[in-house]
């Protein structure tokens, strides 16, 4: 095993594959639930993962590549299937600082009410197999990424992509889906 990570946890909920590895530097982790790297595991630079209740989860596939800059945080669970390449500077966050949408269990966060002292309300984000997430990009939580999508740099990814999707902007609009009959790329 090949990583260095500087701990603030409980280590007997970290599970991790073959060949795990941080290539420079540290990863930075906050463990109070479970976290699982599948074999051949490899991050960049500075990589910082919260795994912020006791319920909580993130658990990485097989072969999954993060680059530099990445913060992943979970209060619900993240889930980052096999083979899965996520860009520098990308943040994937389940939870939010307050209570802003309709229909909610929660009573709306009021906004004279410190951001910091608002209910922290967390979403699974399912991020499918070979999906390529673009520097910049941010996932929301209550999201599903399908399988072999592309997520665009700087993309805000609110709401689910469908699988064979290159998705762009923010929020994250789907631009183009892919034929797999005639295997190419088509505008949407």
């Amino acid at each position: 095993m090949w990583i260095r990570l500087a701990f603030f946890s409980v280590l007997s909920k970290l599970l991790y594959g073959m060949n795990v590895r941080v290539i420079k530097g540290f990863a930075r982790v906050i463990n109070k639930g479970h976290l699982q790297f599948g074999s051949r595991f490899t991050a960049g630079v500075d990589l910082r993962i919260e795994v912020l209740e006791d319920s909580a989860c993130v658990t990485f596939g097989q072969n999954v590549k993060i680059n530099d800059y990445c913060h992943i945080g979970a209060m619900s669970r993240v889930v980052v299937g096999d083979d899965c390449l996520i860009g520098s500077r990308v943040t994937i966050v389940d939870h939010e600082h307050g209570v802003y949408r309709k229909p909610s269990d929660h009573p709306a966060s009021l906004p004279w009410t410190p951001p910091d002292e608002r209910l922290l309300q967390g979403k699974p984000i399912i991020i499918e197999k070979n999906v390529w997430i673009g520097s910049g990009a941010i996932i929301v939580g209550g999201v599903t990424i399908g399988e072999g999508s592309v997520i665009g740099a700087n993309a805000v990814v609110t709401r689910d992509i469908s699988r064979y999707s290159l998705a762009v902007g923010a929020p994250a609009k789907v631009i183009k889906t892919f034929d797999e009959g005639g295997k190419q790329w088509l505008c949407v």
